[in-house]
Formats: C-alpha cells, sequence, structure tokens
C-alpha cells in the first residue's frame, strides 16, 4: 500500500486500518485528503484479505468537517466539485464490500460526521462530540448528513440535530441511536477491533452478502428487498464454507472457514 500526506493506512491480521492525519487542523479535510481517501477506499475494496475496515482519527479530534479556510477561497464551482468528492467517499464507505467501523476518538463534526453514519458502525469514546453545526455557518450538510442521519435515527431526532446545529456528547449519542457503543477514550480502538473479530469469526462471504443485502435493501420496497436477500443466500449456498459450517455445527466443533 502507498503511502500518503493527510492520512494513513496499515492492515494487520486481516483488518484495515485507515487514520484521519491533520491533527493540527483536527483532521479537518482538504482536497488533498479527499483524493488520497478516494484512492485508498478504492484499495481497500480489491483488498481480498481485509475482512474488515476501521476508520478512526490521529489526534484529539476524529474529524472537525471541512477545511473551513480551503472552502472560503473557492467558488461556488469549485465548491461542488470539492463536496462531490466527500459524498463520493461516503457512498463508497457505505457500499464498501467489508463491514466499516468508525472508532470516533474524538470530535466528528460536520462532514467527519457525514462520513461517520455511512459507515457500518460506529464505537464513540466517552469524551467525544459529534454534531452537525453547518446552519451555523450559513451552509447545510452537504454529503448526506440531511439524508442519512433521518435514515439512522429518525426524522424528528435528525431535524432537532440538523437545523439547531447542536452538539452532542456520547451518551446522548447512544440515546439517538447515531453511535452503536460508547468505550472509555482508550478502549475505542481496542472495541473496534473487538468487533472487527467478532464479525471475521463468521464466514467471509455470508458477511459479504449480508451486508450487501443490508446495503442494497434499505431503498428498496419490502418484498423486492426480501427477493434480493433471498437470491445473495443462494449464493451462500454454493460455497465451500456454507458446507463446513453446517458441518462444523453437527459435529459440535468450530468451523474453518476459507473464503470460498
Amino acid at each position: 500500500m502507498k503511502s500518503y500526506k493527510t492520512i494513513e493506512f496499515e492492515s494487520k491480521a486481516g483488518i484495515g486500518y485507515l487514520r484521519f492525519n491533520r491533527p493540527a487542523v483536527r483532521n479537518a479535510i482538504s482536497e488533498e485528503m479527499i483524493a488520497e481517501l478516494l484512492d485508498v477506499v478504492g484499495a481497500v475494496e480489491a483488498d481480498d484479505q481485509l475482512g474488515v475496515l476501521i476508520v478512526t482519527g490521529n489526534g484529539k479530534a476524529f474529524m472537525a468537517g471541512a477545511d473551513i479556510a480551503e472552502l472560503k477561497k473557492m467558488s461556488p464551482l469549485d465548491i461542488l466539485r470539492w463536496n462531490d468528492g466527500i459524498v463520493r467517499i461516503a457512498d463508497r464507505l457505505e457500499n464498501l464490500r467489508q463491514p466499516v467501523i468508525a472508532a470516533i476518538n474524538g470530535a466528528a463534526m460536520g462532514g467527519g460526521l457525514e462520513l461517520a453514519i455511512a459507515c457500518t458502525f460506529r464505537i464513540i469514546a466517552k469524551s467525544a462530540k459529534v454534531g452537525l453545526p453547518e446552519v451555523k455557518l450559513g451552509i447545510i450538510p452537504g454529503a448526506g448528513g440531511t439524508q442519512r442521519l433521518p435514515r439512522l435515527i429518525g426524522h424528528s431526532n435528525a431535524a432537532e440535530m440538523i437545523l439547531t446545529g447542536d452538539i452532542v456528547d456520547a451518551e446522548k449519542a447512544l440515546a439517538l441511536g447515531v453511535v452503536n457503543q460508547i468505550t472509555a477514550d482508550a478502549d475505542v480502538i481496542p472495541a473496534a477491533e473487538s468487533l472487527a473479530r467478532r464479525i471475521m469469526a463468521n464466514a467471509p462471504i455470508a458477511v459479504e452478502m449480508a451486508k450487501n443485502a443490508l446495503d442494497v435493501g434499505r431503498d428498496l420496497p419490502l418484498e423486492q428487498a426480501v427477493q434480493y436477500a433471498q437470491k445473495n443466500c443462494v449464493v451462500c449456498f454454493s460455497t465451500a464454507d456454507m458446507q463446513e459450517g453446517m458441518s462444523a455445527f453437527l459435529e459440535k466443533r468450530k468451523p474453518d472457514f476459507k473464503g470460498n
């Protein structure tokens, strides 16, 4: 994997670690970071050795959102193209074949929260806070927050966060359903790794097919979504891992999945 200027990436034991790496500006997203994120997410998608991706930030923040100093200098057309890059990153994260865990180690604001809610799961450090404060700057969330957040936590709760621009702490984020779990600050990465290992203990193709059914079915009418998921289920029945999983169940032993 190549080296980057605004992000870091490494993989260990089947887990990919993507870290936003502009700590001096609280990992604010820049034009260069957009290009690097698009590149690394494509590489993750193509890597059959990676079972789960963990996304986090270096320093005290997860991601503070847009680099306002950079944004303020842009023309409306430049901003449209810049923002489209963030939209594409969120889409790629959401639809990645591997599950993605946002390990929210610190503040996740604006575009930072928009990227986090595009991930499959969110684990938050106890001291971290999240929010979509764009209305306080005279703009609105532009990378999917107005659409993904209502789907995640319901229209009324999302409307309150978006229209007030208020920041919420970890406890409120959990109560609203923005995040799945709160941990001590030092435990956010270990908690993400623990969840990753629980997922990776299962048959890789089954995990991929289940995630795909969740992702595609989200916006389909129920009957069509069920039909789509059924086809993914049939795909699993054609795998060697299905034979192994069922044999292990009958023989009361731990399965040895190979991903085929």
